[in-house]
């Protein structure tokens, strides 16, 4: 049988503080944040130029991956690729200055092989705990394909898909178009099941 030691929020924070590599909080337990392949980046880069030049004069802002999400309802710490707030921000602030974002309203998760799955379930349920957080942003690294889910209720999401080089793809108040998220995206390997 395999035990595994649970910390506080108090020891995540300071290990967090001195780690070389992103850690995420899940009810006790410590997970580490793998690398990322060269696709995701540079979609990830993409995103944060084209919304950046889009939101620059309507008061939000744009969040790196290195950005900590509380989800509170859930007792996580999270990180995801790119949040967008165009509220105030809010944060809980930590002895160790790693201020985690409580108000994310558009989240963003440039999927991988090792993420989809998670990022798709447990950690979008997560996310819908938070009252702020409003779209959700799934974006393939595998094929052109982008999905995005905008809540109606709390009991209601609609969800719609772009794979069309000439789509815009409507993210809060900016369109983007798809060609523009993956250019320079060599796409390589077969595309995610169910995707």
């Amino acid at each position: 049988m395999q035990t595994t030691t649970q910390v506080t929020h108090e020891e995540y924070f300071e290990i967090l503080a001195k780690s070389d590599v992103k850690l995420e909080y899940h009810a006790g337990e410590i997970v580490a944040m793998a690398g990322a392949q060269p696709a995701h980046n540079i979609i990830a880069a993409n995103l944060i130029g084209e919304f950046v030049h889009c939101l620059k004069r309507k008061g939000c802002i744009v969040y790196t991956s290195d950005q900590l999400i509380k989800i509170e309802q859930c007792d996580r710490y999270s990180f995801s690729d790119l949040v967008i707030v165009c509220n105030k921000p809010a944060y809980e602030k930590s002895p160790q200055g790693l201020n985690a974002l409580e108000n994310p309203e558009i989240i963003i998760e440039v999927l991988s092989d090792t993420t989809m799955g998670y990022d798709r379930s447990e950690k979008f349920d997560c996310y819908k705990t938070i009252p702020s957080f409003s779209e959700y942003v799934l974006v393939s690294s595998k094929q052109k394909k982008v999905e995005v889910i905008k809540k109606l209720s709390d009991a209601v999401w609609l969800s719609h898909t772009y794979i069309n080089d000439d789509e815009n793809v409507a993210i809060g108040d900016c369109l983007v178009l798809l060609e523009d998220i993956y250019n320079k995206v060599e796409l390589v390997g077969t595309a995610f099941p169910g995707f």
